[in-house]
C-alpha cells in the first residue's frame, strides 16, 4: 500500500486561495494585452482538441467534423492543423476510417460520472484504442477520491494506464466537484504519480473549472517535474469558449510553466464552440466553420 500521506506531504501546497486570487490577477494584468495579439491566436488553434460528447452524435455527426478538419488546409491555408479530434469510444473506428490528417484522435473513458465497473473501463479503453483511439481522457473517481480512498483512485489510474500500452492518457480531475483548491493539488500529484501523461480539468457536463483550479494544476504539475523530472502536459476543457477565455488560461500556464508546456504537446484545450471564435478573430469576419 502507497503512503499518500508522505506522497502529499512531499508535495505541499505553495499557496491559500487567497493568495492564488491575488496572484492570478496580478498575471492576467501583467501578460494579457501582451497576449491578446493575431499570432497568439493562430497557435491557440493548433492546442485544440475539437470535441464532439452530445448525446445526438452519430456517424454523420462525426464524418461531418471530419471532414471540416480534412479540408481545414483548402480554406484556411495560413493555420496548423487543431492537434485532435474527440469523440465518445464507439465513434472512434468512424473518425479513424475518415480522417486523412495528422490529427489524433481522442476518446473519453468512464464518461462523464466515472460512475462504473473498472472492468468495464478497461474493456472500453481497450476497444476504443483497438478502434483506432490515440490518446484515452478518463474521468476520475471524484467520489472515491472524497471519501479518502486514494488506494483505489490511483490502482484505477494505474491498470488503465497499463492498458494504454503506450498511448498517452489524460486524467480528468473534474475540478469544479472536488470543493476545494487543496483537493485538485491533491488530486494532480496523486495522478501523475499513478501515471497520468496530462491532467484535465473538466468533463464540461457540470461544475465548471476557473482560473484557480488550473493555476493549482500549473503548480502541481511544476512541482512534480522539479522532483521526478517527468513532464506532465495540462489540458483545459469545460467553458472554454471564447477567445478571452482561452488567453486568460494561456496567460496563467504561460506564467507558471516552462517555455516547453507552450507546445501543443503539453498544453491542450478541448472545446467544442472556441474553434469558431478563434477563427473569426484570424479572419476578421464572422465564422461559423464548424
Amino acid at each position: 500500500m502507497k503512503d499518500f500521506n508522505q506522497l502529499f506531504e512531499a508535495y505541499p501546497l505553495p499557496a491559500t486561495l487567497e493568495q492564488i486570487k491575488a496572484e492570478v490577477k496580478n498575471i492576467i494584468d501583467k501578460r494579457f494585452e501582451q497576449a491578446d495579439r493575431l499570432s497568439v491566436c493562430k497557435d491557440l488553434f493548433a492546442h485544440l482538441e475539437l470535441t464532439t460528447l452530445k448525446v445526438t452524435d452519430t456517424e454523420d455527426s462525426v464524418k461531418a467534423l471530419v471532414e471540416k478538419i480534412n479540408d481545414l488546409d483548402e480554406n484556411f491555408p495560413e493555420l496548423s492543423k487543431p492537434m485532435g479530434i474527440c469523440v465518445y469510444p464507439s465513434l472512434v473506428e468512424t473518425a479513424k476510417n475518415n480522417l486523412t490528417e495528422d490529427v489524433k484522435i481522442v476518446t473519453v473513458i468512464g464518461f462523464p460520472s466515472s460512475q462504473t465497473f473498472l472492468e468495464v473501463k478497461l474493456a472500453e479503453t481497450a476497444l476504443a484504442l483497438s478502434y483506432g483511439a490515440d490518446e484515452i481522457d478518463m474521468v476520475l473517481p471524484v467520489g472515491k477520491f472524497l471519501q479518502g480512498n486514494y488506494d483505489e483512485v490511483f490502482d484505477e489510474i494505474s491498470e488503465i494506464k497499463d492498458c494504454c500500452r503506450g498511448a498517452k492518457l489524460k486524467v480528468i480531475l473534474e475540478t469544479g466537484a472536488l470543493d476545494s483548491i487543496e483537493n485538485i493539488y491533491k488530486a494532480a500529484i496523486l495522478a501523475m504519480e499513478a501515471g497520468a501523461d496530462f491532467i484535465k480539468t473538466s468533463t464540461g457536463k457540470d461544475n465548471p473549472t476557473n482560473l484557480y483550479h488550473v493555476y493549482a494544476m500549473c503548480k502541481a504539475i511544476d512541482a512534480y517535474y522539479k522532483q521526478t523530472q517527468k513532464q506532465v502536459g495540462i489540458k483545459v476543457a469545460g467553458g472554454v469558449n471564447t477567445k478571452q477565455d482561452a488567453l486568460l488560461y494561456y496567460c496563467v500556464i504561460s506564467e507558471l510553466l516552462a517555455e516547453e508546456w507552450l507546445s501543443p504537446d503539453l498544453f491542450r484545450i478541448g472545446t467544442s464552440k472556441l474553434a469558431n471564435n478563434l477563427l473569426t478573430e484570424i479572419e476578421k469576419e464572422e465564422i461559423t466553420y464548424f
